[in-house]
């Protein structure tokens, strides 16, 4: 069994950090929140004293950070960085969604200190995350790819190598684009059944036996009452907050514009949830959405 460092123990990170405890790995779990580590310690964890205290000895460290600038930071550029205490033997698993500019950078800058670093961002939500089935998109060589894996095997249930060094957070920009235009596209048809006086779990049902059948409609219905043990059905507490979805949309949008893709229907997505944040939502999760059609 391996020593891990987990840095982020919030929505997604406390519970993976959990997994590898349940699978018998010596986990050295730090957060900011003291209640969030007390969470994992109480499943068997350690508590750092410091995300210095956290990689020292780690063979693996796994961080779950908001942004790029986190990443950067307390890797690289802080006033402490990681990159000077964490082992050359030790491979980091950044699982944070950030822009791949960023995540190539801080890969680059590992390498020439004699460090392994690599992205693999996840997809699956808090429920994918407790059940050890996210979805991991891995940017890194093979090497660092095959080493990896048992770790990750741990945590999720279909682990991708999507290529080298930052194709991790590209395999995540699109997904969440996609899942964003599914989202309001489902939101879009279920809300104009409703108003023409079907019974959204009939519609549903329909649609899920027919060709507009998505995931949205089969695991995560986002309206009340349909499907439990999903947010909708919980005042939308919980999943992939408003607030995230428009973030990922950004990182979208920025690759977008760096590669000259086109994305119309990215777009009308992100303005939609821009408009759904605005609207004092952020905090909800991100299939709320349709409460922006119910009030137009």
């Amino acid at each position: 069994m391996a020593t891990i460092g987990f840095i982020g123990l919030g929505n997604m990170g406390g519970p993976m950090a959990i997994n590898l405890v349940k699978a018998g790995h010596n986990v050295k779990a730090f957060d900011l929140s003291q209640a969030a580590m007390d969470t994992v310690v109480a499943e068997g964890g350690n508590a750092a004293a410091s995300a210095a205290d956290a990689v020292t000895g780690a063979d693996f460290v796994v961080s779950m950070l908001p942004a790029g600038k986190h990443v950067q930071g307390l890797f690289q550029t802080g006033d402490a960085p990681l990159f000077d205490l964490i082992s050359k033997d030790a491979l980091i698993i950044d699982s944070s969604t950030i822009d791949a500019a960023t995540a190539q950078s801080v890969s680059a800058a590992a390498a020439e200190r004699g460090l392994s670093f690599i992205d693999a961002p996840v997809s699956g939500g808090v429920g994918g995350a407790v059940a050890g089935t996210l979805a991991f998109m891995v940017g890194a060589t093979d090497e660092q790819f095959a080493k990896a894996k048992p770790i990750l095997d741990v945590m999720g249930k279909n682990i991708f190598h999507a290529g080298q060094s930052g194709a991790g957070q590209i395999a995540k920009a699109c997904n969440n684009m996609l899942l964003s235009i599914l989202m309001t596209g489902t939101c879009e048809a279920l809300n104009m059944g409703m108003k023409n006086g079907l019974d959204p779990a009939v519609l549903s049902e329909i649609m899920k036996q027919s060709s507009g059948g998505n995931w949205a409609l089969n695991v995560y219905n986002p309206v009340p009452g349909v499907m439990e043990g999903v947010p909708s059905s919980n005042d939308y507490q919980g999943g992939f907050q408003v607030d995230l979805m428009y973030k990922d949309l950004g990182l979208a949008m920025d690759l977008s514009q760096q590669s000259a893709s086109s994305v119309p229907m990215g777009s009308a997505a992100r303005s939609l949830f821009s408009l759904h944040k605005a609207k004092g939502n952020g905090g909800l999760d991100f299939s709320s959405v349709i409460k922006l059609y119910q009030d137009q």
